[in-house]
């Protein structure tokens, strides 16, 4: 066995994992977990890179002597860099506003449909298009040499050298899913300088090693290589899932709920723009066809308003709330933004008509019953977009720990839900590395290792899948289509 340092970042948390790969064997141990807090100052909501970047090197000083390094994190956002490689002030985080009414600024030079035909990317506030465009003008990228992810930039601080990790790139709208190249006339139309990002990479590229400071500051004995992993947390995830078949959709469920299928070729039809899904790249050639949605953010935020109460308690009270009473969209960007989240639940049940849920337990029923929800109608709508049908749905990642959420997805999609690993993103990430050894074969090979190793609970539908349908005509025209 091999031992690999496997960094991944999420939207609340940060944490360094050391996993152990052998020809029958991988096992997984948090070695450090690390506060992603963002800071709100005068110009806008931050990533605290610096303390990000901290936390990676004290992971990587308890890790221990490892063959190999890779990072994974949350896609869209960047850093930007000087002509001397000096970071230009903290990367923007996407829930800032900035991004308010740029999409139809760049509609008005390419049209909606064009942008999906070239990119096949959701229409979403976030996208690094969408940030490039609103930050245009400012004395900030002008100064700009160089544009980094932000897997890319932590790599670069950690061995110098610069690229651009392909399943990342995806995410901007910027990359032609059928090319796996960039989208060269979208940019010229935009005024975007592609010269601004490092060459692309490969997962499973080399990134270079270890410089000679970041192994003083870890205690490391060089030469430690970095490995560009499919550096955008889900598709590390959906490249952990333990699928023994091609007949699957998967949820990565965490901050964020990603739901679709795998395919080999991206679908960029009209009809597919109109539901609102993506065509995002995976490892070995593979296209993530999903559709974003909010998520366990609804509940985190809830949580954080209510002053972090015990959260098994919350889900124990929440299972013995009548289920469907209410239901919001969580597809819905209105629910985007930090803040007053069970206000902003209540109030779009009432405006919808439904009961207004008040008590904590009757919030978080709502939001799961809503999560549920709309993971059912995105697996019933990827199958049908993508004419592949599906036998069985991977939930992977911290949603997983949530039996109440499981047990209501299956009970949504009417067809059983797996679940496990919850760790997927950072396993993705170790067998990335652990291929570069020759340790693990394809994704294939990948998937059976997975499901020999890990634990896994699946959980059958209940009933049949009429009272959903019923509670999603509730909900009414999806605030999610074209525009």
């Amino acid at each position: 066995m091999e031992a690999f340092a496997a960094v991944d970042l999420g939207a609340s948390s940060g944490r360094v994992m050391v996993g152990r790969v052998g020809r029958d064997r991988l096992e997984m141990t948090e070695v450090h977990r690390f506060a992603n807090r963002p800071v709100r100052v005068p110009e806008g909501l931050r990533w605290d890179l610096l303390a990000l970047y901290g936390g990676v090197l004290d992971g990587l000083r308890a890790a221990g002597p490892v063959a190999s390094v890779g990072i994974d994190s949350w896609a869209v956002d960047y850093g930007l860099l000087d002509a001397d490689g000096a970071l230009l002030g903290n990367p923007v985080h996407y829930r800032d506003p900035r991004t308010q009414g740029v999409a139809e600024k760049v509609w008005a030079t390419v049209p909606a449909a064009e942008l999906y035909a070239a990119t096949g990317s959701q229409d979403t506030p976030i996208s690094t298009l969408y940030q490039l465009t609103a930050a245009a003008g400012t004395a900030q990228l002008a100064h700009a040499r160089r544009l980094l992810l932000v897997p890319d930039l932590l790599t670069y601080w950690l061995t110098g050298t610069q690229g651009t990790e392909l399943t990342n790139a995806s995410t901007t709208q910027l990359i032609d899913p059928r090319t796996r190249d960039w989208a060269y006339g979208v940019a010229e139309r935009l005024r975007i300088d592609l010269g601004l990002f490092a060459p692309l990479r490969q997962p499973g590229d080399p990134a270079g090693v270890l410089t000679p400071e970041v192994l003083e500051e870890t205690g490391l004995a060089g030469p430690v290589p970095v490995t560009a992993v499919a550096s955008h947390d889900t598709a590390s995830a959906v490249a952990a899932v333990p699928a023994t078949g091609e007949r699957f959709a998967y949820i990565s469920s965490g901050t964020w709920s990603l739901v679709g299928l795998e395919l080999d070729a991206p679908v960029l039809s009209e009809e597919s723009r109109a539901a609102n899904f993506t065509n995002e790249l995976g490892l070995d050639g593979t296209v993530r066809y999903l559709r974003n949605l909010m998520g366990l953010w609804l509940l985190q935020e809830s949580v954080r308003a209510w002053g972090d109460p015990d959260l098994g308690a919350l889900l124990l009270d929440a299972a013995k709330v009548p289920g469907l009473r209410s239901v919001v969209d969580a597809g819905d960007a209105r629910f985007l933004a930090p803040g007053r989240m069970p206000e902003r639940i209540a109030e779009a049940c009432r405006a919808g008509g439904q009961p207004v849920p008040v008590t904590p337990a009757e919030v978080t029923r709502c939001v799961l019953d809503s999560l549920a929800l709309a993971h059912g109608e995105a697996v019933l709508e990827a199958q049908r977009l993508a004419d592949r049908a599906v036998d069985v749905v991977h939930m992977v990642g911290g949603g997983t720990r949530n039996a109440l959420l499981c047990q209501l997805t299956a009970d949504a999609c009417g067809v059983p839900v797996v679940a496990g690993p919850a760790e997927a993103a950072a396993l993705g990430n170790v067998l990335v590395q652990g291929r570069g050894r020759g340790l693990v074969g394809d994704l294939v090979g990948m998937r059976r290792l997975l499901v020999r190793t890990q634990a896994l609970t699946r959980y059958e539908p209940r009933g049949d899948v009429g009272p959903w349908r019923a509670a999603r005509g509730r909900l009414g025209a999806s605030p999610r289509g074209p525009r």
